[in-house]
This record gives structure tokens, sequence and C-alpha cells, in this order.
């Protein structure tokens, strides 16, 4: 079986053409959510914030587990490798959606990548907002798309310094972007779930949409914005949880 048959139809859809059986279609992509889901929920900016820091990045700033809430609470080192850690399991999940579904495979598995990612079982359903592990999905999935998205999303912040509305816009385009330079050709599954993942997205971005909308969204910056009393109160807090924990 060559790359460019698995690439077409996966090993779930050789097995359909092949058997007749509508359950393997079916299976296939069901497949590709759960794989898709729970390679989301390994959500790293909980977990680089529990074992680099013994915290949860999720009890300060935004109070989101995503690459900005980590820049502003611990920095750039733990911002780049939460990005990279994010983006890589996106990657992971559309090569394994590939694998076992084909192109149409890859998109389901980045949506449930997504709702994963901001929806995480291992942490209590509270993940951060998708947009990296979207992004790195996209460069998989379609690089012209991503190289268009990713240029406007820089310009858009670099005028604005709000990461938010430069995430939200380039959702927004993003299905009809990417049905432009598809040659108007992809099919309606994978269609219908880059609509879905820019439907959830932009939902998880509804309290900075009305932060935006009332001028009081935060603007992106490079330094550590972390407050020397939340770090403190944090301090406390564990030392709290150790004593506790002693008696």
């Amino acid at each position: 079986m060559s790359l460019e048959t698995i690439m077409d139809a996966g090993l779930f859809g050789q097995l359909t053409n092949s058997t007749h059986h509508l359950f393997f279609w079916i299976a296939g992509y069901v497949v590709c959510a759960v794989a898709g889901y729970f390679l989301g929920c390994l959500n790293f900016g909980i977990i680089i914030s529990r074992h680099m820091y013994h915290e949860d990045v999720r009890s300060f700033g935004s109070g989101n587990a995503g690459t900005t809430n980590m820049m502003r609470t611990y920095g750039k080192k733990a911002s780049i490798l939460t990005f990279l850690g994010d983006g890589l399991k996106a990657v992971v999940a559309v090569l394994v959606g590939f694998l076992l579904s084909g192109y149409s495979g890859g998109f389901v598995a980045a949506l449930f990548c997504v709702i994963g990612h901001a929806f995480p079982c291992f942490y209590g359903f509270k993940g951060g907002k998708g947009v990296a592990t979207t992004a790195f999905a996209v460069l998989v999935l379609n690089w012209k798309t991503f190289l268009v998205l990713i240029i406007l999303f820089i310009i858009i912040v670099a005028f604005t310094k709000y990461i938010s509305l430069g995430s939200v816009m380039c959702l927004a385009i993003y299905p009809f972007l990417l049905f432009r330079l598809s040659g108007n050709a992809l099919d309606p599954i994978s269609l219908v779930s880059a609509i879905l993942t820019s439907a959830v997205i932009i939902f998880l971005h509804r309290e900075n949409i009305n932060r935006l909308w009332h001028g009081q969204e935060n603007k992106f910056s490079f330094k550590k914005s972390r407050k020397p009393e939340e770090t403190a109160k944090a301090s406390e807090t564990s030392a709290s949880g150790k004593q506790d924990s002693s008696k």
C-alpha cells in the first residue's frame, strides 16, 4: 500500500473499499476523534507549570493554560516549551488521522485535538484556547493556508498588540481561505471540521472579544507580567497545603 493511497483514504478507508462495509468508514473517524481528543488532553501549559514551577498556571493571569498566559506568568522559556508541546501534539494527531482515515481524518483529529486541549479530561476539563494547537495542525493540513494566516496574524498583533484579536480574525477566515486555497475541492468532512474548529476557538475567546469591545483587553508583551503579590500568594497557598497534608 503506497503512501499516496494511505493519504487518500487511510487504513480504515481501504478496509471500507475492500469489504464494502460502512462500519469501517465510521469506525475510522471515531478512532480519529478519540485519538485526537486524548492527544489534545496533554496540556503542556499545565504539565510544565506543575513540573518546573510546582504551580498551576491556571491560578494566575487569565486562568488560561496556554502560551500567552505562560509567557505572562513564567516568561519566554516556559512559553516556548508550551507552544512547541501544544503544537507538536497537533502534528501527531493530524498524522494519526491521515494514517487512519486519509486527508479528512486529519481534519477530524485536529478538531478533537483542539477540543481535548480546551477541555482536557486529565485536568478537570479546563485547559487552553487552542490557538497554537490549531496553527500547527493547519501547517500540516494545508501549508499555503497556514502561511497566509500566520502573516495576517503577525501584522494584526504587530499593529495592535492584541494576541486575541489576531487569533479571532485569523480563525474567522480560516475555513473560507482553506476552501479557496484547496481549489474549491475540499471534501465536506474536512470543511465542516475546519468550520467547527474555528467556531470552538472563537467561542473560547468570547471573554476576550467582550474585553476588546470595551477596550479592556490586555496587550501582549514579551516581558513577564506576573505580579509580586501573586507569587507571594502562590507561595502561601503551597505552604498552607504542605502544612495541611502534614497534620
